[in-house]
């Protein structure tokens, strides 16, 4: 091979390269981000507890988000609230949303503002599997 050649053969690689890198550092880091949790804010509603849930998740992925909460040191007996958003109600893109997830209290159950509150959000997935469990203790 002669210079040119070799030199013209190396701008080319060099070319791609860098046209590569510039590839990877505009793609979103979706790895990064996906299926992730935060337990933004627990409050009492008419049926028991709100959770304010931000969420990522894959594309393409099926599972559900669900929250449930526990009462903690409390002046009357144990309370449990649980709610559920469906698959088909979460965006699944990789990009941060955020999600009102509705507790309903089992019956017996009650939540008083100053009550201390166990709250675990997690996904659950069509196999069974749940994964990205978050916990928060909060009062209300």
């Amino acid at each position: 091979m002669n210079t040119t050649r070799l030199r013209r053969l190396a701008g080319t690689a060099a070319a791609v390269a860098l046209l590569g890198a510039g590839a990877l550092a505009t793609a979103p880091s979706a790895v990064a981000k996906a299926n992730l949790l935060t337990i933004n804010k627990v409050s009492l509603n008419a049926s028991g507890l709100q959770a304010s849930v931000k969420y990522s998740c894959d594309t393409g992925m099926h599972h559900q988000l669900v929250a449930n909460a526990t009462s903690v040191e409390s002046d009357h007996e144990e309370s449990i609230a649980a709610g559920t958003i469906k698959s088909a109600q979460l965006t699944c893109d990789y990009a941060d949303h955020t999600a009102q997830v509705k507790l309903r209290a089992a019956t017996g159950s009650h939540f008083a503002k100053g009550d201390t509150v166990k709250l675990t959000v997690f996904y659950f997935d069509d196999e069974g599997f749940s994964y990205a469990h978050r916990t928060a203790i909060v009062v209300l």
